[in-house]
């Protein structure tokens, strides 16, 4: 502390960025994205300091933000000539985890994403597989073992061939081992037995009869014995819920998390069976369907850097009628002279996440004992003697 900070220089491109303190107490970092280097850290994000410090440091020309309102409003009354840019990294973010929302949304419909589950063996094939049979699993094989050895017959890694697929190296190595597809066929383990299984009949026929709640039917079949929870029951008719059967053994359906990279994922980058597990959920539920058309236009903005569609796109999240979409609809008809700098302008915040992570780490070095001034003094100078002293 006894060390005196280097006069706060005027950057001509600003970086804007809270961090948590801790708890639900947060901070405001400043850095100078030409240099890489932080130039001041205070407790709190309000427009107020920020406004403050931006009119005590003129010249400010380009400002990278993400979607604040109150960041927004600081830099408009601190410094109204600076043109904000909205980054890249934070619109994306804030549309990938809408698209969580909707996923999760729809959790009792992912089931739809398993595959039907194969027939059973024919008893007159020594294997078990037919040659004839037509199921998921074995197109699913088949389809992935061509695509593998049509890379590596030409020469490509494993390495290569898992990035180009979007698979893992293990996968890929047992898929180009094999001499035939049929040898890695994916088998779906026998249905372990639970404790509604006696009374699967009668939840099947009362779902039928139009009893559709859980909890009723754990009632029921409690008075008929069972003695399970009543969890296993939710869980045993929620095929029931996506008009499949109640009782055929299936694989583990996606979470919403899982659901939601596969949409936010380019789709030259998903592997096969992530692509053929959303073309069943985009026939299933169609909201999906057209929540992963308007984030691929986006995204094509994005790889573009033409913000040119963009006025347009705020009324098809508008139209699509998808709750979780409507507020980040609003939010870019806000801001959207600042989303258009961020689509079409090389500047975004990437510098001020680096600085964040390294603030993270001062502040694990100092246990969380440090107050806001100790913490600055080690940031700012931590940060010049490593560009000093490298």
């Amino acid at each position: 502390m006894r060390l005196p900070l280097p006069p706060a220089p005027t950057p001509r491109v600003l970086g804007v960025d809270d961090f948590a303190l801790y708890s639900d107490k947060y901070g405001t970092l400043l850095v100078d994205a030409d240099t890489r280097l932080p130039i001041e850290l205070w407790a709190g994000r309000d427009a107020g300091p920020l406004a403050a410090w931006l009119r005590t440091h003129p010249g400010v020309e380009v400002v990278c933000r993400d979607g604040s309102l109150v960041y927004r409003q600081g830099i408009t009354d601190g410094a109204p000539d600076a043109v904000q840019v909205s980054d890249r990294f934070h619109l994306w973010q804030g549309l990938s985890r809408r698209v969580g929302d909707i996923a999760a949304d729809h959790r009792r419909c992912l089931l739809a994403a398993v595959p039907q589950p194969e027939p059973a063996p024919s008893p007159t094939t020594p294997t078990g597989l037919s040659d004839q049979a037509d199921t998921p699993a074995r197109r699913h094989a088949k389809r992935l073992f061509e695509a593998v050895h049509a890379l590596t017959d030409t020469g490509l890694s494993l390495r290569a061939t898992a990035h180009k697929l979007g698979l893992n190296r293990r996968t890929v190595g047992k898929y180009a081992r094999a001499a035939s597809w049929q040898e890695c066929i994916r088998r779906t383990p026998p249905r372990r037995p639970t404790s509604p299984d006696p009374y699967l009949d009668y939840l099947r026929q009362r779902w039928e009869d139009g009893e559709h709640t859980a909890t009723v039917l754990h009632q029921e079949i409690v008075a008929k014995g069972y003695r399970g929870h009543y969890q296993r029951v939710k869980i045993a008719i929620a095929p029931l819920r996506c008009g499949l059967p109640i009782n055929t053994p299936r694989e583990r359906p996606p979470s919403p998390r899982e659901v939601a990279r596969w949409i936010t994922t380019t789709p030259s980058r998903r592997s096969l069976h992530a692509a053929d597990a959303l073309q069943r959920l985009f026939e299933h539920r169609p909201e999906l369907d057209r929540t992963h058309d308007l984030l691929r236009q986006f995204a094509a903005m994005l790889d573009a850097r033409d913000a040119t569609p963009l006025p347009g796109w705020p009324e098809q999240l508008t139209v699509a009628r998808l709750p979780a979409l409507a507020s980040l609809a609003n939010a870019i008809r806000e801001d959207q002279p600042a989303v258009v700098q961020g689509i079409t302008t090389p500047f975004d915040s990437g510098v001020n996440e680096g600085r964040i992570t390294d603030l993270k780490l001062q502040k694990r070095i100092m246990a969380g004992r440090a107050g806001v001034p100790l913490l600055r003094h080690r940031v700012i100078l931590m940060a010049l003697l490593r560009r000093r002293y490298p």
